[in-house]
């Protein structure tokens, strides 16, 4: 099973003159958003190392130091093979964004690639991980604007400012959410300029944006992508239409860039979205429909709270046993009222997924 980085390797001596831009380069870039570029890249549009020197640049670092800038193994691979590539090598890097701030609960990073032939690709990175980054995700429940996107919309204009010619955008995960966000709200001289926005398994909005004059207005330039078995893609509304890739991993895991399958210049398609797939996304709708604006924000707020007070950083830790008690500890500290507001919008969720099984009792458990 072919995946992106066999891509790579078939693609890397075309050139984007010769060959345009492809779902599986806005994956690639996306992917590449991941990696910790700071100290490397500068964050201002004066100098552009390219992908050949960064590759370059990782090689001379220590293993310690170059583990801790990857957000997976197979990244190192992806830096070595995009620089020694004729297609990506010699794009100069810029623009490079790192914002985490807990106190915003901003979770925010960023990098543009200047094409030889003129223009520019913005790629967003997703989330990170971290406790901030996953809260700001849940915010998109209750909240308009998240600090993520409003960043991105400035990051976005500031990039159309100073890179002439053609704009591609794009995102994995939260980070294909802010790429359409950007490209929405961004001034009518750049969002004329953009050719395509690249969405890969980010999750939508809420209604109102939906119906925004300048979400309308890029609507056939969206391009969504998500796995067959997506949570995170499905999650919110999606007006634009999505195509489902076939991955190589089952369940949450396929939501790994890494896993997506590829034929050729193209993801391998399927014709939609798995059963379980439907049944979590028609869940977790009607668990949000049950709940007021403030109601959410109140469930997400005291979550997070408790997930604080068991010295949890970074969502990843949930997976050891001794964290889960821990926040198993800290529930039986609340006071009252926060723990039954916690336990009741819990089995509202548990309520939803009966509701859901009652009306399409085939969809998987």
């Amino acid at each position: 099973m072919a995946d992106m980085l066999d891509y790579l390797t078939w693609r890397k001596d075309l050139t984007f003159f010769q060959s345009p831009v492809t779902p599986v380069d806005a994956l690639l870039l996306s992917a590449l958003s991941y990696v910790q570029l700071d100290g490397l890249v500068s964050g201002k549009y004066e100098e552009a190392p390219t992908l050949r020197e960064l590759s370059q640049m990782f090689q001379e670092l220590s293993r310690e130091a170059l583990e801790s800038r990857l957000r997976d193994s197979r990244d190192e691979t992806l830096i070595q093979a995009l620089g020694e590539s004729r297609r990506f090598g010699s794009l100069g890097l810029t623009g490079a964004w790192e914002l985490l701030d807990e106190e915003k609960e901003l979770q925010f990073a960023a990098i543009t690639l200047l094409l030889e032939e003129g223009g520019a690709f913005v790629a967003f990175r997703g989330t990170d991980g971290s406790l901030t980054g996953w809260k700001e995700d849940l915010n998109l429940s209750f909240l308009d604007v998240i600090p993520g996107q409003q960043a991105a919309a400035e990051y976005l204009e500031e990039a159309g400012r100073k890179c002439p010619g053609d704009l591609y955008v794009a995102g994995h995960s939260k980070g294909g959410n802010l790429a359409v966000y950007a490209g929405a709200r961004c001034s009518k001289g750049v969002k004329e300029r953009i050719r395509a926005v690249y969405n890969h398994d980010g999750p939508g909005f809420r209604q109102n944006m939906l119906e925004d004059p300048g979400y309308q207005e890029i609507l056939d330039r969206i391009h969504t992508f998500v796995p067959q078995s997506s949570v995170v893609g499905m999650l919110l509304e999606h007006k634009e239409p999505y195509t489902v890739v076939h991955s190589t991993e089952t369940g949450l895991l396929q939501h790994e860039p890494y896993s997506w399958e590829v034929s050729g210049a193209d993801f391998v398609r399927v014709r939609q979205v798995t059963e379980g797939s439907r049944m979590v996304d028609e869940t977790i709708k009607n668990w949000l429909a049950q709940m007021s604006i403030s109601q959410r924000e109140a469930f997400v707020d005291a979550l997070y709270e408790l997930l604080c007070d068991a010295d949890i950083t970074r969502i990843g830790e949930l997976a050891r046993p001794g964290k889960i008690y821990a926040v198993l500890q800290e529930l039986g500290q609340e006071d009252e009222k926060t723990r039954r507001m916690l336990m009741r919008t819990i089995a509202k969720l548990i309520w939803a997924a009966a509701e859901t099984l009652k009306r399409e009792p085939h969809l998987p458990v």
